[in-house]
């Protein structure tokens, strides 16, 4: 970004884009091109890939087949199938894995988190050291996760309040992912099933949800209202989760 452009942003002016623009990419390329003063190799790191958008991809396109000199791009991506497959041709891949869930512990408890906090934010990070321990930075976000699908079942709309609007819709998908993932008769990757509600819950009912949940995140970052969005959301949550309730008693 151009020192205006980025000092815009530090200062709250303007939010970052969500795409990767063109405009950085040829940045990215011309800066590949040019002769290094050293004499040594340059690496450009693309990260999250996948938020390349068409007209960004298309201008690496070329770049990316034959890399001037010695430079070397790495396509950094958590969903590589959204990247084009004329992108996906040109690149050698390498998956690499989460660390194992002693491992990821280990390393959050020699970050200072107690056995039991650490165990608790992986569970609601699924797994992810790094966002664990983001997670257990917000004291309050961290103790009100396991309670979370309890107190939206209840109506509580306070349950979202230590959750900002993208963060809450985040969460509630999580929800949704593991009622799912128990509809489909797998495990829960974020709450414990004794976190959940008992089941039947109708895949057809979790898959609407869901897709209500993707379309609420494309605006979660400007609401009109965001206190009515947080009630609409809890109010949509808690149908859902009282939902094998109502089946239940109709039988």
């Amino acid at each position: 970004l151009s020192e205006k452009a980025q000092a815009d942003i530090d200062d709250k002016k303007r939010k970052p884009s969500k795409e990767i623009r063109v405009d950085a990419m040829r940045d990215a390329v011309e800066f590949c091109q040019r002769t290094s003063a050293r004499g040594r190799g340059k690496a450009v790191l693309v990260y999250p890939a996948e938020q390349m958008n068409a007209i960004t991809a298309n201008a690496l396109l070329k770049t990316l087949e034959e890399p001037p000199g010695d430079a070397r791009f790495v396509l950094a991506s958590e969903a590589s199938h959204l990247l084009l497959p004329t992108i996906r041709s040109r690149c050698l891949a390498h998956t690499m894995t989460w660390p194992a869930v002693p491992e990821a512990a280990q390393w959050l408890q020699s970050q200072g988190m107690s056995e039991a906090d650490a165990a608790a934010a992986l569970q609601a990070a699924g797994g992810r050291p790094g966002d664990a321990l983001r997670m257990a930075g917000d004291a309050g976000r961290a103790a009100a996760w396991a309670q979370l699908p309890r107190q939206l079942a209840k109506g509580d709309v306070a349950a979202l309040a230590a959750f900002g609007p993208v963060d809450a819709v985040e969460a509630l998908q999580k929800i949704c992912h593991d009622l799912m993932a128990l509809a489909g008769g797998a495990s829960p990757r974020y709450f414990s099933p004794a976190d959940l509600p008992g089941k039947p819950l109708s895949m057809m009912l979790l898959a609407d949800w869901s897709r209500e949940l993707v379309q609420a995140a494309r605006t979660a970052d400007h609401p009109f209202n965001a206190g009515l969005m947080m009630e609409a959301l809890a109010s949509r949550a808690r149908s859902v989760l009282t939902s094998g309730k109502s089946a239940r008693a109709a039988r």
